[in-house]
């Protein structure tokens, strides 16, 4: 499969444990933020199954962060916890991708011109920062980056917004979206994907409502684009 060769990223995992600008971040909140980028990498393969043990082994940290980080990835729908059994990792059915993009194009629209409205300073930096790192991975190739780089936006996104309760809603579709995205789009959509995002961003920054919320409509239907093509697979 044309994924696999992203599948193993030692270097990155353990970047994401060891970063100490996440350092002032609950540890419960960091090994979630591990964790959901190996499922949203498929570094945790789809319908496999995994232990609370091996996971603890593989991050680092304690039982309690883990499994607060478990049980949060298993309410947004990633991990199923099924006692005696393990833990199951989401599927992956490209149909679902068509579901979660149809659910999450509303709060998308809503959360991009409310960030248009009320983006700070911060919020604007943030924007900046992600906008460099997407395009420094087109430049260089580099999937990973740029996953990291979209997760960036959508959390300039949800602070800039200033709504969080749309912000709740959205989080655990963009991780359901970035990993479809990953598994049936990575090979191919890095430039055109960035395009959408970064013309998103440049909205926001104007300040621009009306253009935020059709920028954000535009990459909702590349999207759905993207979902129609891997359910025809």
């Amino acid at each position: 499969m044309i994924y696999e060769k992203y599948i193993r990223s030692p270097p990155l995992i353990s970047a994401l444990i060891n970063d100490t600008s996440a350092a002032f971040e609950p540890v419960a909140t960091r090994a979630y933020r591990v964790l959901e980028h190996m499922i949203v990498t498929l570094e945790l393969v789809p319908s496999s199954f995994v232990t609370e043990g091996a996971l603890i082994e593989r991050l680092g940290f304690g039982r309690t962060p883990v499994r607060e980080a478990i049980q949060r990835l298993a309410w947004e729908g990633l991990l199923d916890i099924r006692p005696r059994a393990g833990i199951a990792v989401a599927p992956l059915h490209p149909g679902d991708w068509l579901r979660v993009i149809d659910a999450r194009r509303g709060v998308e629209v809503v959360l991009a011109r409310s960030a248009a409205r009320f983006v700070t300073r911060e919020a604007a930096d943030l924007f900046h920062e992600a906008a460099l790192a997407m395009q420094k991975a087109v430049i260089s190739g580099n999937v990973l980056s740029f996953i990291q780089a979209d997760k960036q936006l959508d959390e300039a996104l949800a602070i800039a917004a200033d709504n969080p309760f749309a912000a709740r809603v959205a989080a655990p579709l963009q991780t359901h979206s970035r990993r479809f995205w990953f598994r049936y789009k990575a090979d191919t959509g890095l430039a055109e994907s960035a395009e959408h995002h970064v013309a998103l961003i440049r909205s926001i920054l104007d300040g621009d409502e009306e253009a935020a919320a059709k920028d954000a409509k535009k990459l909702m239907a590349l999207l759905r684009h993207h979902a129609e093509a891997a359910a025809t697979r």
